[in-house]
């Protein structure tokens, strides 16, 4: 009974174990500590060494590093020396291309005013063969007009000719019935002469008859019967002469009315004939001037018509020796555009060289000073140079045959914001500015003849407000060469010969994007500039203040600047 009262533990005892417990708990994790406390002692003389070791290395580096630079800077100099070189060089072949181009302008103009002499003389000659075929034209309508008087005269004298044989025809007929009248009254004399002779005879016979009776008669009756009968005789005698004078006085008086109208009718026709033929011998007179004003007036035509011919030759030739000269010229022409446009693509690609040479440089000096400045290295002066020579750009133009296209980047006095200007023209006009202030806008006239802008508008936007025109006055011409200013109504300016005010509108306007196109009557857009203003970046302090980039030069810009950014995020 006492053995398995004892049996269970105490609490003493159960507290003792876990003393004991917990000591030896304690204990190994003590053992753990120092174990880890030399584990990492030692992990430290080993990162030490590494450490030393490291900065041995990063020191050798950095000197490797640095005479790299140095060399590397040291051939970026020789290098922008080489190139300074060459751009001397450069803008002394510029200047003789220069002076061949005044040059070819010299001579080009010469050509142009021995052209302008060759038109004159064409005009001259044209003017000349104008007369000429004028003249020659009022000769053959006098040819005509006398050709025709000749067909008329030809057809006067064939009606006169005609109206003459019926003449001749009228008076043959007049005269064989005079004969026809004389043959006739010929026939009646020797009638009458018959009759005459055989009253005579009936006479005998009746006087020889009565004779007989008389004879047989008694005597006493014989007186009254010779009286009686010489009676009768006288009575018929009388009566048969009185007859015969009638007769006679009828075919008197006929033939005779009958003669007056012959010789009235052949008096007429022989007037009639002597007028007809001294027409026809002035008619032939006046055709026998006709034909010599017409041989006359041919021989001057042959003379004009060969005159013509010379004329035409010489005018083919002057033309064909103006073609060829302005064939030789345009040769020319195109040889020295030829030759400049190849010395301004060299130019260009020596100036892309130097544009990403001096990128290039700027951001191997913007790595250097970095460098410098975490190593607390003093920097070199010639850092500042370089920076200074990779700052100094020059403004570049590039022209397109059709369309120019400049974008403009202006540098402001403000820190915060910078001004850029976007510029294009497909003609002769250009909007030239646009006032900051909004107070106007000015137009240029680059060609060298006069330009209309009757119809034209101005159109301005500004951002989401809604466009406003301005319209130019009619009959309002920009001469050549020359600008025209448009103010707003506020700008408070007395206008001059070259401006023009907008009445309906205080000012251009302000604001941070700011439009101007140019538009024609036909709704062309013709010129446009636009003002932009945009936030500041860090790089762009050391652009120029004015830039004129376009196309491959932009591209290659951005590219290289976005290179360098990425250069100074791997140096920082």
């Amino acid at each position: 009974g006492s053995r398995s009262a004892e049996s269970p533990l105490s609490p003493a005892r159960l507290s003792r174990l876990q003393e004991k417990e917990e000591l030896r708990q304690l204990n190994d994790r003590l053992a753990a500590y120092i174990e880890r406390v030399r584990a990492l002692e030692a992990d430290k003389s080993v990162l030490q060494q590494r450490l030393s070791e490291h900065q041995a290395g990063s020191d050798r580096e950095m000197g490797c590093l640095r005479l790299r630079y140095e060399t590397e800077l040291a051939d970026a100099r020789r290098a922008l020396d080489d190139i300074a070189i060459e751009r001397a060089t450069l803008q002394v072949e510029l200047g003789k291309i220069g002076e061949e181009h005044r040059q070819l302008h010299v001579r080009n103009s010469k050509k142009e005013s021995d052209l302008n002499v060759a038109q004159a003389r064409v005009r001259d000659l044209d003017a000349q063969l104008n007369a000429k075929e004028a003249d020659l034209a009022t000769a053959l309508n006098e040819n005509r007009t006398l050709e025709n008087e000749l067909r008329e005269l030809k057809d006067q004298v064939l009606s006169l000719n005609l109206s003459l044989e019926d003449t001749k025809k009228h008076l043959h007929s007049e005269m064989l019935r005079r004969v026809d009248l004389e043959n006739h009254m010929k026939t009646l004399q020797e009638e009458m002469t018959f009759q005459k002779r055989l009253h005579e005879d009936e006479l005998k016979e009746t006087k020889r008859v009565h004779e007989s009776r008389i004879a047989e008669v008694e005597s006493g009756r014989q007186r009254e019967f010779e009286s009686k009968l010489s009676d009768a005789l006288q009575g018929l005698r009388k009566q048969h002469e009185e007859q015969i004078q009638g007769y006679k006085e009828e075919m008197e008086r006929t033939f005779s009315a009958k003669v007056e109208n012959a010789q009235l009718t052949a008096a007429r026709n022989c007037e009639f004939a002597n007028a007809a033929r001294e027409e026809l011998m002035e008619t032939q007179k006046r055709v026998d001037t006709l034909v010599s004003q017409v041989n006359q007036y041919q021989s001057q035509n042959v003379a004009l018509e060969s005159k013509i011919k010379e004329l035409q030759n010489l005018l083919d030739y002057d033309r064909d020796l103006h073609r060829r000269r302005m064939a030789e010229k345009e040769e020319e022409m195109a040889q020295a555009q030829k030759q400049a446009q190849a010395q301004l693509e060299e130019y260009e690609q020596l100036l892309d060289v130097k544009l990403a040479l001096d990128l290039e440089i700027n951001a191997y000096r913007k790595m250097l000073e970095g460098e410098e400045q975490r190593l607390k290295l003093s920097p070199s002066p010639s850092s500042h140079r370089t920076g200074t020579q990779a700052a100094s750009q020059g403004r570049r133009y590039l022209h397109g045959k059709k369309r120019k296209i400049k974008e403009t980047k202006k540098r402001e006095h403000s820190a915060a914001l910078k001004t850029i200007q976007h510029v294009s023209a497909t003609g002769n006009i250009s909007i030239e500015e646009i006032d900051a202030d909004g107070k106007f806008v000015r137009l240029k006239n680059h060609s060298n003849e006069d330009q209309s802008l009757h119809g034209w508008v101005l159109r301005r936007r500004i951002g989401s407000v809604a466009d406003v025109n301005y319209k130019f006055p009619s009959r309002f011409t920009l001469q050549a060469g020359q600008e025209v200013t448009i103010w707003g109504a506020a700008a408070g300016v007395s206008p001059g010969p070259s401006d023009l005010v907008w009445r309906s509108q205080k000012s251009w306007g302000t604001g941070d994007n700011i439009g101007v196109t140019l538009i024609t009557d036909d709704g062309e857009e013709l010129a446009e500039r636009k003002i932009m203003l945009v936030p500041r970046e860090e790089e762009s302090e050391q652009d120029d203040d004015y830039e004129e980039i376009t196309g491959s030069e932009a591209e290659f810009a951005s590219q290289t600047k976005r290179r360098r950014k990425k250069k100074c995020c791997l140096v920082s």
